[in-house]
């Protein structure tokens, strides 16, 4: 039997993409998880589902947990779960005081590993575009605590021996002490005109960049309200922002933008958002339940049709799914002309090895109406798999044009009720774009905020992925920002960067 183990795990400066292989592989397996503030929330996704998690805070000047209790939940969860992860902003054991948490479990007898993490000392400078060391400028560095231990009598920092010998200085925790540290910096002889950046929220869509010198600096950070989670860097290293700086020109950097897709379809967009610099908030409005019509489906699948018509992602696994349950494949439509509603269900039928014949140039029922009603459809017969919900203007337009239409609906789309208390928070803290990607998603986040909908939603943009969804919208008295010209996640994408 495998013994248990708390592994101290470094979760990195922010940006989730900057968490280790190692770590990434720990959170997925992981009984328990314990972490803090500043850990990206979009880590915890990874974990499973019935992984224990557990908030500890570690948030300057508002700890949800003493350091003391800490230790004790590390050592009690342990006993509980074969592997937990203690999963700490940047490096345990960079001023992460995960040498303490060690030593702790040592004493109680439990088995520890560390898994080192990206150190903001390093990232976050990075992404403000400044290195910590330059040939032409510096070759030391150091990394300095900006808030020493409380009850230790006398500072161990010798001020005067790091302003002769650091040609960079990165002070983490520091801005409470911003004042104190300057002032020491100056008394050791650094010069007031030397260069000083303050980063904050690094790595993240929330990265707000703040440069000055010594002399400066403490007044443009009042002046500015910067607080915590904040690095400083001191050195004319921070001269080479100006040229550097990469992070910060992203397009939709400090955008909060809302997808409301499916949870297991969410990621594609969030992506796509988050490469641009955005923070995507992921709050599905929809959960995908399948009807598993395994007796419909091989009814149908009994009988000739001349096309079958996919209307979606979803149809396309769900049918996917019937055909690893029943042993068949591909072969079942070897005689078939096959439709796919828009270039995503192309590319999910292609990846079961079904090249569809027909994909209309708008992804809608309309369009394909109109590319059958230049053919003669009389004794023509049709198979439509699709979602519960679906408009019935597709079947019906087929029957009108002599066709014989059967229609098995693989899924339902139902009310994520879960998603209800982040949604209000999220809306409350601020919210720049909201995305839809179906009529459903609008008419689930309608039901989930409730009657007063429109005042929530009245200072918010709202993106739609095409003319169906925009009406549906409007249905509810909102006003479309921007809409999707091709109808899909990258037609959104498209459609919000554009001015």
């Amino acid at each position: 039997m495998t013994k248990p183990t708390v592994y101290l795990t470094g979760a990195g400066p922010g940006d989730a993409k900057l968490i280790t292989v190692n770590g990434l592989e720990l959170i997925k397996k992981a009984g328990c998880i314990i972490y803090d503030y500043l850990v990206n929330p979009d880590l915890l996704k990874f974990a499973r589902s019935d992984c224990k998690l557990i908030y500890v805070g570690k948030k300057a000047g508002s700890h949800t947990l003493s350091q003391d209790k800490i230790n004790r939940l590390l050592v009690k969860q342990a006993r509980l779960y074969s592997v937990v992860v203690r999963l700490k902003g940047g490096d345990p054991f960079i001023f992460g005081r995960g040498a303490e948490e060690a030593l702790y479990l040592k004493k109680n007898k439990i088995d520890f590993e560390i898994v080192p993490g990206v150190t903001s000392a390093i990232a976050v400078a990075t992404y403000a575009g400044i290195p910590l060391t330059a040939r032409s400028q510096n070759s030391t560095v150091g990394f300095i605590t900006g808030n020493e231990d409380p009850t230790k009598k006398d500072s161990n920092i010798n001020w005067d021996a790091l302003s002769k010998s650091l040609g960079t200085m990165v002070f983490l925790m520091g801005i409470g002490n911003l004042e104190k540290i300057v002032q020491k910096l100056i008394l050791s002889g650094k010069s007031l005109q030397t260069p000083v950046a303050i980063i904050r929220w690094g790595t993240t869509a929330k990265q707000q960049t703040l440069t000055g010198n010594l002399k400066n600096i403490v007044q443009l950070a009042k002046k500015n309200k910067i607080t915590p989670p904040a690095i400083i860097v001191v050195g004319e290293v921070v001269k080479f922002r100006k040229d550097l700086n990469w992070f910060e020109k992203k397009p939709l950097l400090g955008k909060r933008i809302v997808v409301t897709r499916t949870r297991e379809q969410a990621s594609v967009l969030s992506e796509k958002l988050t490469d641009l610099g955005a923070q995507a908030i992921e709050i599905p409005t929809i959960r995908i339940t399948p009807l598993c019509q395994d007796r419909e489906i091989k009814d149908a699948l009994n009988k000739e049709y001349d096309w079958v018509i996919f209307s979606s992602q979803n149809g396309v696994k769900e049918f996917f799914e019937f055909l690893q349950r029943t042993n068949k494949d591909s072969r079942v439509f070897c005689c078939t002309k096959i439709c796919a509603i828009g270039s995503e269900t192309q590319k999910a039928l292609k990846k079961i090895n079904i090249n569809a014949d027909y994909v209309p140039a708008e992804f809608c029922g309309e369009a394909i109406l109109e590319h059958f009603s230049r053919m003669d459809l009389k004794q023509k017969k049709f198979l439509i798999l699709r979602a519960k919900q679906a408009r019935d203007i597709l079947p019906q337009g087929l029957k009108k044009l002599g066709a014989q239409v059967r229609i098995i609906d693989l899924y339902d789309t139902c009310l994520e009720k879960a998603s209800a208390p982040k949604l209000r928070k999220c809306l409350k803290q601020g919210v720049d774009l909201i995305t839809f990607a179906s009529s459903s998603t609008v008419k689930n986040f309608v039901a989930l905020l409730g009657k007063d909908y429109r005042r929530l939603l009245k200072s918010v943009g709202i993106v739609s992925i095409g003319p169906i969804t925009s009406a549906t919208i409007q249905e509810y008295g909102l006003q479309v920002s921007k809409e999707a010209r091709v109808y899909t996640i990258e037609g959104i994408v498209k459609a919000i960067l554009k001015k």
